[in-house]
């Protein structure tokens, strides 16, 4: 049986006078915008996020195209898919914390990792980015890795040979079902978030 703990940063604290003072998390799920890319295995933060609004009734996503992401906007939580590549989503990062008064410590970035086995996840706080291109870029766009991450595993049996390639293409039906029982652990632990 797999078992996670996360911690994330508190919602609220009180203020001098007594009254509580919610402050917003941002959730941002990578991939790369558009149909040629749904459902692949370099998505698999977006689908997470789809699905995350989904099944616990929050705001639609719209498109901010000052930030170029689409946003989900609800009161303690920000959920944000950046429209920039993989490879720059650190600049959608930076324009969103800067709009939206969000410190690095309360932002959960939600991504693929081709070293983690299919089905399993890790969670991990103030790490490096591990060669995952699109961390790299929000690790130099903010200037801090004093964030959550939350990484999917898409590895299968063994390492392809080309890395690039193989993130793009689908999942096939058996992946499938390793990946949902991965975002089953994961939404299990972002709705004591809601």
């Amino acid at each position: 049986m797999f078992f996670i703990s996360l911690i994330l940063p508190e919602f609220s604290f009180f203020t001098s006078n007594g009254i509580i003072d919610y402050m917003k998390t941002c959730i941002i799920g990578l991939g790369n915008p558009g149909d040629k890319y749904k459902g692949s295995r370099h998505n698999a933060g977006f689908d997470l996020l789809d699905i995350f609004v989904k099944s616990n009734s929050l705001k639609d996503f719209t498109f901010s195209k000052n930030i170029n992401a689409e946003i989900s906007e609800n009161q303690n939580i920000i959920i944000v898919k950046p429209h920039s590549f993989m490879n720059l989503s650190g600049i959608v990062v930076k324009k969103t914390i800067k709009k939206f008064g969000i410190k690095p410590e309360n932002i959960i970035v939600i991504h693929d990792d081709i070293d983690i086995e299919i089905g399993k996840i890790k969670i991990s706080k103030n790490r490096g980015s591990a060669g995952h291109k699109g961390i790299d870029s929000i690790i130099k766009e903010i200037g801090s890795k004093n964030f959550t991450r939350i990484r999917i595993g898409i590895l299968p049996n063994k390492k392809p040979t080309k890395v690039d390639d193989f993130v793009l293409k689908s999942f096939n039906l058996e992946e499938k079902e390793l990946l949902n029982n991965a975002y089953l652990k994961i939404l299990k632990e972002l709705n004591k978030w809601i």
